[in-house]
């Protein structure tokens, strides 16, 4: 597993999210030997394929959805079932690289299109309809004469969220599930009311769009300046037709309803993980979109008193790192399940710790024998673990007309995602650093990082972005892991209390610590306009001066889990 480290930072290729083209697998032919070596798998049971399209698939209120069924020419037939069900199409890379390979090594693959996408019926209203079409769906596979006598559910981002949809009210033939970078109430962290991140929903409600066009994915490259551009509308609520020419209902309810409105109801499944009781393996990533709440899935089934496995590397939302590790859990740990066999032993947690590039195995999450350490603030620029003196504040001015931009970290697209070279980002004036000296000895950070910042603005409403930062002896910083908090009353002295990704990062000695404090990170998190209209309608843009304190009565400090010595 080691070696897909590597992978962290090369796009994947697939259906949807902004991903590149990837010459689709050929029956017995170069594509499935290109994708063997892609995913880093072992040779198949065999190359010889077969697929039937456009399976019929009757939902309770008289919809039809449609499904292929890919297996191998001979002796398919009673395989365990691999179910994917997917709103980017049942043909092209996707299928190349998920459905394909396993095929190929012991399942027979289920690949549905959901509600009102790629021929089949419906409208597809987002999240809405998976728990009663999922259900139907495994009612009609296990019915089906040649499923056989075990089901695995298995796939990545929407295709993960369907599974949680279920997970609670599963057949007795489903005997593992495999979530992939998602998590059960997909998308609605990110319309947080203190933490609105525009860019990740935006792009996917643009991409969705426009999928079932032709030559979707190259369009898709074309339209890239436009789509950008489109974020820097006013109002927003004309985004959408800035990038596609018309509205999208998902866009305009996205800017609406926020993360705790009824609206979004229908795609909140948190409350039923606790009830999940088959296998589940989990793989993440350190700078996926979805990591905060795919590690809080895994807690409330630990808390159940479930065992599930989770696996944590170094990847982004769209890497090829994390498709690899998908079908390395779905032909171990599924198709082990689905046999009635036991997988492969291993840890519960297995983490990729960044910085000593290695694999570490763990009990649980977050994993014990670490404990919160603070680093303080100090003025010139310094942090260290020692309390700050007296001092004056530090400011800079945030213009949302030219706001602080988003370089790395957590994004949708995999070229922007990841670890990237802080420097020219650090180098802005509305963008203040904290730096240790070279740290005399090793320090390793595992788990959920916070920061806590004594901050005040001249208007009332202000963001404050935290970034940690590892800077290597030839000075280059490399972002770890953020996040970003709104403020309603920040003409006051205010403690905003950030939480930051979750992570895993040693700090090697000669390095250093650094933290950055911002207003921003466009467009990952929508610009704060500083005038409190609905993000929605606002179209006026107001400049902020921002002050970050650090002194006895205000100790701004970022709070890493460190190690215990």
């Amino acid at each position: 597993m080691a070696d897909r480290a590597d992978d962290v930072q090369k796009p994947f290729a697939g259906a949807g999210e902004g991903f590149a083209p990837l010459p689709p697998a050929r029956r017995g032919g170069r594509g499935s030997r290109l994708v063997q070596r892609l995913l880093r798998l072992e040779p198949p049971l065999t190359r010889s394929v077969a697929v039937q399209r456009d399976l019929p698939v009757p939902m309770p209120d008289g919809t039809v959805l449609l499904a292929d069924r890919w297996a191998p020419r001979a002796d398919g037939d009673g395989l365990p079932t691999a179910l994917i069900r997917t709103p980017y199409g049942r043909r092209g890379p996707m299928i190349a690289v998920a459905a394909v390979p396993l095929a190929e090594r012991g399942f027979q693959v289920v690949v549905q299109s959901t509600r009102g996408t790629f021929g089949s019926g419906g409208v597809h209203v987002p999240f809405r309809d998976e728990r009663e079409d999922g259900l139907a769906t495994l009612d009609w596979l296990v019915s089906r004469p040649w499923c056989g006598e075990s089901v695995v559910l298995t796939g990545g981002s929407y295709l993960g969220h369907v599974q949680w949809a279920v997970a609670d009210r599963l057949p007795p033939q489903v005997k593992a599930i495999i979530p992939v970078v998602t998590e059960s109430a997909l998308t609605l962290d990110f319309l947080r009311e203190d933490a609105f991140s525009l860019e990740t929903p935006f792009r996917w409600g643009v991409m969705v769009a426009g999928q079932e066009r032709r030559a979707a994915m190259l369009r898709q490259l074309l339209d890239e300046r436009r789509t950008h551009r489109a974020q820097f509308t006013l109002p927003l609520d004309r985004a959408d037709t800035a990038a596609l020419g018309r509205r999208s209902q998902y866009i305009q309810d996205m800017l609406v309803h926020g993360a705790d409105d009824p609206h979004w109801s229908g795609g909140d499944h948190r409350a039923r993980v606790a009830d999940v009781s088959v296998p589940v393996s989990s793989v993440a990533g350190w700078y996926d979109i979805f990591l905060p709440g795919q590690l809080r899935d895994c807690q409330a089934l630990l808390a159940a008193g479930r065992e599930p496995r989770l696996t944590i590397g170094p990847w982004s939302h769209a890497a090829v790192g994390v498709f690899a590790e998908a079908a390395t859990q779905t032909l171990s740990f599924g198709l082990a399940h689905a046999r009635g066999e036991q997988p492969p032993e291993r840890a519960p947690v297995r983490l990729y710790v960044m910085g000593e590039e290695a694999w570490r195995d763990a009990e649980s999450w977050p994993p014990p024998g670490y404990e919160p350490r603070r680093f303080h603030l100090h003025p010139d620029g310094a942090l260290s673990a020692d309390e700050p003196p007296e001092s004056d504040p530090d400011g800079y001015r945030y213009d949302p007309a030219d706001p602080t931009p988003a370089v790395g970290g957590v994004r949708l697209t995999g070229r922007h995602a990841g670890r990237k070279d802080n420097t020219a980002l650090e180098s802005r004036p509305d963008v203040l650093t904290y730096t240790t000296p070279p740290l005399g000895t090793d320090v390793e950070v595992i788990g959920e990082v916070t920061a806590e910042i004594w901050f005040r603005s001249s208007l009332l409403w202000a963001d404050v972005f935290v970034r940690l930062c590892d800077v290597d002896e030839k000075g280059r910083s490399t972002n770890v892991c953020d996040g970003l908090l709104s403020l309603t009353e920040a003409e006051s002295t205010t403690l905003a209390t950030v939480r930051l990704w979750p992570t895993a990062q040693l700090f090697k000695k000669g390095h250093r610590i650094r933290v950055q404090v911002s207003s921003g990170a466009f467009p990952r998190f929508a610009r704060n306009p500083g005038t409190g209209e609905p993000r929605a309608t606002a179209t006026t843009l107001r400049a902020a001066d921002q002050q970050v304190f650090h002194d006895p009565a205000h100790p701004s400090a970022l709070l890493l889990p460190v190690r215990r010595t």
